[in-house]
């Protein structure tokens, strides 16, 4: 039989509603699913969403969690209360999930996981076509350190970090210095909030993957001369990490400020503070490689300004390396979404497949950045995927292969297409 994909979206406040106009929308498609994607606003109770699914679907692979003021869909732009689940049926492909908390070593849970996720599949041993991980923010390079440990750059590395209602840099307890509630993570165990869970997938119907950003590079760059590792930001290294002190040799802000034209507001500039909204449409471009002449960025978005000048980021950089000033602006966001929809899509159908469906993952900066318009950003993609049906969520960091490897980025959209 061809794969098929059903996407479910439900904005009713309510957990238990909720749960209760998914159970009749499930019900009415007849879905029988054999993996699913499940995303939902962080103010329901996925508890409760999680027993659902295990009734409704017992023993099926799941993975997702919280995504940035609710989903968008093949239906339009959900409720910033919303839930969206996708399922795939697909009986001669193969998919597992192996989910945990980070811990203290997030490289060495990645591979456990990777492992386990594969072992569920009945995969032991084999590339699968994706690996797919929404995971706690803050430690996402150490994360694919350790998967990349299993499968190098053999097969691409797609996901994202959980976001909450509120934009913000976690605290060193992992929670959102502006929120009430975590991020959160759901595997087949139930819900998390500083876990990992990764997918292995491996469909019948093949898989392609596009991921793009919308920015470009404005002139000014400058190379990074100090960190801090103070807590705010540990890198995987001595070398690098996600506390710029200096850029040149001075305050990373002022240099920064510069850059925008004096733009960040004076208090904020001269005592810190976070300025992760205004940044969205400017950020750093770090080189990731260049092909056929045209150099590809890893883009890094600054999150506030620490005491001393510093800036805090929500990537790791490197000591020693430069970074360049990037622009992106509101159109460029809102037709990138059906930009990167319709490369997934060519890319299956130039190898002679059909789309049977699509997930996307798009910042939920960029969702910010654009405001009222976000409702277009559900459109465009909508076009991109020739109106199959497809899941988005909205991410506090995203995975995604650039070049020649998957890498942790921010204010990036990706496009995972299913074949049929």
């Amino acid at each position: 039989m061809p794969v098929t994909v059903h996407t479910f979206v439900t904005s009713e406040p309510d957990s238990v509603a909720a749960i209760a106009d998914l159970r009749e929308q499930v019900t009415a498609a007849d879905a029988a699913p054999d993996f699913i994607f499940a995303f939902y606003s962080c103010g329901y109770d996925d508890t409760l969403l999680h027993s659902f699914l295990q009734h409704w679907a017992p023993g099926v692979p799941v993975i997702g969690g919280s995504s940035g003021r609710g989903v968008m869909s093949n239906a339009g732009l959900g409720a910033d209360s919303s839930i969206g689940l996708m399922t795939i049926s697909d009986d001669t492909g193969s998919f597992g999930v192996a989910a945990a908390p980070l811990g203290p070593d997030p490289a060495a849970t990645a591979e456990t996981m990777i492992h386990a996720a594969l072992a569920s599949a009945d995969a032991t041993g084999e590339l699968p076509e994706l690996v797919w991980i929404y995971l706690v923010p803050g430690r996402e390079e150490a994360v694919l350190e350790g998967l990349r440990r299993v499968v190098g750059d053999r097969c691409p590395i797609v996901g994202g970090s959980s976001a909450s209602e509120v934009f913000g840099t976690p605290d060193l307890e992992g929670q959102p210095t502006s929120a009430p509630s975590g991020w959160r993570q759901l595997g087949p165990d139930g819900p998390m909030s500083d876990g990992l869970a990764v997918a292995v997938l491996f469909p019948s119907g093949g898989v392609r993957v596009s991921y793009q950003s919308g920015f470009e590079p404005i002139g000014d760059s400058g190379v990074i001369t100090s960190l801090g590792h103070d807590g705010l930001g540990t890198g995987t290294s001595p070398n690098s990490g996600r506390h710029v002190r200096t850029i040149d040799d001075e305050p990373a802000a002022e240099v920064y400020d510069r850059w925008l034209g004096g733009e960040l507001p004076a208090d904020i500039a001269a005592h810190g503070g976070d300025i992760s909204v205004r940044s969205a449409l400017n950020p750093w471009g770090a080189v990731a490689g260049t092909v056929n002449g045209l150099t590809y960025f890893r883009l890094i978005h600054v999150d506030a300004v620490t005491d001393g000048g510093g800036l805090r980021t929500f990537a790791e950089v490197t000591k020693g390396s430069r970074i360049y000033a990037m622009r992106g602006s509101r159109p460029s966001l809102i037709h990138r979404a059906g930009r990167v929809a319709a490369s997934a899509v060519s890319m299956l159908e130039g190898d002679g497949g059909q789309v049977a469906g699509a997930l996307m993952v798009c910042c939920v900066g960029c969702r910010l950045a654009v405001g009222d318009e976000i409702a277009e950003i559900a459109d465009s993609a909508r076009v991109g995927f020739h109106g199959t049906p497809f899941l988005g969520c909205f991410t506090s960091g995203e995975q995604g292969p650039v070049v020649v490897e998957s890498v942790h980025t921010n204010l990036m959209i990706s496009a995972v297409v299913f074949g049929r």
